[in-house]
């Protein structure tokens, strides 16, 4: 991977509030055309991140990177750079979508000469051009998040940063925003700050996982469909015998009871198991219904990696 496709690199990132320390040392970077996954349950940090990753919000340690700008000595142009969708997109509703974008484009410092064509293309990118003349403050909350996303990528920036840019839509303009977000991949790098598992799956290439501001996990979505693989079998059995004559098979501690004739066994090598357990099944006139092997999904896997005794907190004192 040439330095050149490295487009965001964030090295051991701090960020204290007082006491408490909301993000610890975190690195990681982003990658020219993917679309990375900011994953973490409220609180954990995402936000914080994202606000440092935009440059709103100065990091108590670390530096960033920017297509090789550094972001604290050079702001300007790193931010010049990038787009930012906030979780409460920065809209004027008394403005027209045309009047909006039309200022977004001046902020940005598009020459006068090319704001027209910024911003038919911004319209059409996000499904805006019909409604170019109609107030923002009678949008639907859909249409509005696609204004946000019209003007963080109106200067046609390297690094697109969305913060929950999904939070309180339906599901038809949930599909339609993702449809939109897995499109700027063409032409930009996406961070995309979520809480919403489904999503990260639906338009992600990669993900990380934040909790109590320190990054617990980082891999390909590849990567994440081979840690779903199956881990356990589900088993009925229309003549269930009793717990201890399965785990004499599969070994002790190993069988889950659920009632109703439905086991479930975890065990290692699957596969051999699963045929131990079908031979004994049948000699003993069990009863075979079903068997499976069960699949772990993202859901569980964040919650394995997140849950802890003490629960989720958005950050750990500062000693």
């Amino acid at each position: 991977m040439t330095s050149e496709n490295i487009l965001v690199q964030v090295d051991q990132l701090s960020r204290s509030f007082g006491p408490l320390l909301a993000l610890d040392d975190i690195s990681f970077e982003v990658r020219k055309g993917e679309v990375l996954g900011f994953l973490g349950p409220n609180g954990a940090g995402k936000s914080t991140t994202m606000q440092i990753l935009s440059g709103n919000l100065a990091p108590s340690a670390g530096r960033v990177m920017i297509c090789g700008i550094d972001l604290l000595d050079q702001p300007k142009q790193a931010k010049a750079l990038l787009g930012y969708l906030s979780d409460q997109p920065p809209l004027y509703r008394e403005l027209t979508v045309d009047e909006y974008l039309r200022y977004c484009a001046r902020l940005n410092r598009i020459p006068a000469a090319q704001r027209k064509s910024a911003l038919d293309v911004a319209k059409q990118r996000c499904g805006l051009t019909e409604v170019g003349r109609r107030l923002i403050g009678n949008l639907s909350k859909g249409y509005r998040q696609r204004v946000g996303i019209a003007q963080a990528i109106i200067h046609s920036p390297a690094v697109v940063i969305l913060d929950e840019p999904t939070v309180g839509l339906d599901p038809i303009q949930i599909r339609e925003i993702r449809h939109l977000i897995s499109e700027l991949r063409d032409e930009h790098s996406v961070i995309l700050s979520t809480h919403i598992l489904p999503e990260v799956q639906a338009v992600c290439d990669r993900v990380q996982i934040i909790n109590k501001g320190q990054l617990v996990l980082s891999d390909t979505i590849a990567g994440l469909q081979q840690r779903m693989r199956g881990e356990s079998l589900w088993l009925t059995l229309r003549q269930p015998p009793e717990t201890a004559a399965l785990e004499k098979i599969v070994g002790e501690g190993q069988v889950e009871s659920l009632g109703d004739g439905h086991f479930r066994i975890h065990a290692e090598q699957l596969e051999q198991q699963a045929e131990r357990v079908v031979i004994e099944a049948v000699a003993n006139g069990w009863g075979l219904y079903e068997i499976r092997p069960e699949r772990m999904n993202l859901e569980q896997i964040f919650v394995d990696i997140t849950s802890n005794e003490h629960g989720v907190g958005v950050g750990r004192a500062v000693s």
